[in-house]
């Protein structure tokens, strides 16, 4: 298992504006392969789908490659993955579909650790209807979510659960695999946001036994759309609100107008680059995203080891990212300076570490931040020893 930091830093054309980049939990740097794929797609003979010319025959098989490719990196049947314009728009869109089954009697449950769009479309969905919303807390001094904070909001009632797989303001990484246990024995659906786990861990989604899994390709070297995975079985039970001429298929019938061609092969060049980041890794592109992500996360872990202890170090910081399980994102605040005040600092001193709530609202008021929040820096693939000193060269120079 290898990783060269430096040859995957030579295939982001961004590096060469300088900045050292900590913002890739609010949407990494593209690869060139990336744009080579999007521009390609865009120059080419494409038409709507269909088997007739060849134009839509390259149509048609953009959008059977990005389902595959995003099924070997979620490791879920490619003929359960759903694109749309955004996660937070697939959510808000199939939200409505789940709440047609619901009704007054019903719980629906949200997570105060989660990015606001896997909260309030819930939240909305259930109010529309009549059915009541219960929430999971999480402990704010280790940020983490406990199985019994899980259990005590479970019932008989329980029809769907919301939570995110690893928290996009401080990191923590709840115990999927337990609380689908739990979720599943009161006959509930799992929904799993994970739009900031998937840039950093290798995914299958039925292992983890996530009914639904959301991700973002932006966040993983690809381009804007938004992805949902689900067993075909389970889409087949939904009805979306749709035009009447518009097939009835899954999982086409939840994707509303034509597709990105564009952006979709942008996708695939994504998974395609994400499973060479181990260039020693061999078999199936499933067989090569695992080893690949596995090199990725001792990358991670030993830039992590650098940085974390010195931040922690630092005079008049506050760290946030306490949980025992979580991404390479850290949250912190500092005594004296704004954290909008660190963040201009940095970016004078050519360091993207940006300040905010992420539209983790609820967990950054449940952490004491109000709606300031902190900054967070989080690491990447391109990520390297030099960006960390960087980093903590601004910091020692901002707050000296």
């Amino acid at each position: 298992m290898t990783y060269d930091v430096q040859a995957v830093r030579r295939r982001f054309p961004a590096q060469t504006e300088g900045a050292a980049h900590f913002d890739g939990p609010g949407g990494t740097q593209t690869p060139d392969v990336v744009a080579d794929a999007v521009r390609d797609a865009l120059v080419a003979a494409v038409s709507n789908r269909g088997v007739v010319t060849a134009s839509e025959r390259r149509a048609e098989a953009i959008v059977a490659d990005a389902r595959a490719a995003m099924g070997d990196l979620l490791g879920s049947d490619p003929a359960g993955i759903v694109f749309g314009r955004s996660a937070t728009a697939l959510t808000y869109d199939l939200s409505r579909a789940f709440a047609k089954r619901w009704g007054p009697g019903d719980e629906v449950v949200v997570s105060r650790l989660d990015h606001d769009s896997n909260i309030r479309p819930w939240v909305q969905a259930a109010d529309a209807v009549g059915a009541a919303v219960r929430w999971v807390e999480f402990d704010p001094v280790t940020g983490e979510v406990s199985l019994a904070a899980v259990e005590e909001v479970l019932s008989e009632r329980t029809r769907l659960v919301a939570i995110t797989a690893a928290s996009n303001l401080i990191g923590t990484g709840p115990p999927i695999r337990q609380i689908a246990e739990r979720v599943h024995a009161v006959g509930a659906v799992l929904w799993v946001d994970g739009v900031h786990a998937t840039a950093h861990a290798s995914v299958d989604r039925p292992r983890l036994g996530a009914d639904v899994w959301t991700c973002s390709p932006y966040k993983f070297l690809g381009p804007h759309l938004g992805v949902a995975a689900a067993d075909p079985a389970l889409w087949e039970t939904l009805r979306m609100d749709k035009l009447l001429p518009s097939t009835d298929d899954v999982p086409e019938r939840f994707e509303l107008g034509t597709l990105p061609y564009e952006l979709l092969a942008g996708v695939t060049a994504a998974v395609g680059f994400l499973a060479g980041l181990d260039p020693d890794a061999a078999g199936t592109r499933r067989d090569r995203l695992v080893a690949s992500f596995a090199a990725l996360e001792d990358h991670e872990d030993a830039l992590l080891a650098v940085l974390e202890p010195a931040l922690r170090g630092l005079p008049g910081v506050t760290v946030y990212s306490n949980a025992a399980a979580r991404t390479p994102t850290l949250l912190f605040t500092h005594e004296r300076y704004s954290p909008a005040d660190v963040y201009r600092g940095l970016g004078e001193r050519g360091v993207n570490a940006p300040a905010s709530h992420f539209y983790a609202l609820e967990c950054s008021r449940r952490l004491g931040l109000g709606d300031a929040g902190g900054v967070r820096v989080g690491l990447a693939p391109y990520t390297d020893h030099t960006d960390v000193n960087r980093l903590l060269d601004a910091l020692g120079d901002l707050l000296a």
